[in-house]
């Protein structure tokens, strides 16, 4: 994967949503409930393939967070934006850690059918239309993202303009 930050080089967002949550499993569950509202006040229905695609993104990427690049005393964020990059809709996700020293695998394998745990880089990368991990931006740590894309065609008009 990548390293590469933002879908499009000075492309500002549609929208953008942005939340630091305890490094923490209730943290994690909360952001995916606020990611999913956010995409639904977007115009992305919560039954929709878009919100549902999303929000397990985020799951597995928050819960990765807590689980894998917790620190004591430091907060994950979540950034989740939505721009238009020419005929498409980019929809991503970021959620940034404070640790640096355990970043993801960028060829993540299937594991064995009976590992329950495991799944969820997989999971993301069959999902995602691409994903990468860059460092932070600022103070020591990494940001992994997902992006969906899809045709504008297929966007949804939201009712709300919220966020």
């Amino acid at each position: 994967m990548n390293q590469e930050t933002s879908p499009a080089t000075g492309v500002a967002p549609v929208h953008e949503f942005s939340m630091r949550f305890t490094s923490s499993t209730r943290g994690a569950r909360l952001a995916r409930t606020l990611v999913s509202r956010r995409l639904d006040t977007w115009g992305h229905p919560y039954d929709g393939d878009v919100n549902e695609t999303l929000t397990l993104i985020t799951s597995e990427l928050a819960g990765n967070a807590v689980r894998h690049g917790h620190v004591p005393g430091r907060d994950f964020q979540v950034r989740l934006t939505e721009t238009d990059v020419g005929e498409t809709r980019v929809l991503r996700v970021e959620v940034t850690d404070t640790r640096l020293e355990r970043v993801p695998p960028l060829a993540p394998h299937e594991p064995p059918g009976d590992q329950e745990s495991g799944w969820g880089l997989f999971i993301v990368a069959r999902l995602a239309s691409r994903w990468g991990v860059a460092p932070r931006d600022c103070g020591p740590g990494k940001t992994v993202w997902a992006e969906w894309r899809l045709p504008k065609a297929r966007v949804q008009i939201g009712h709300s303009s919220g966020g």
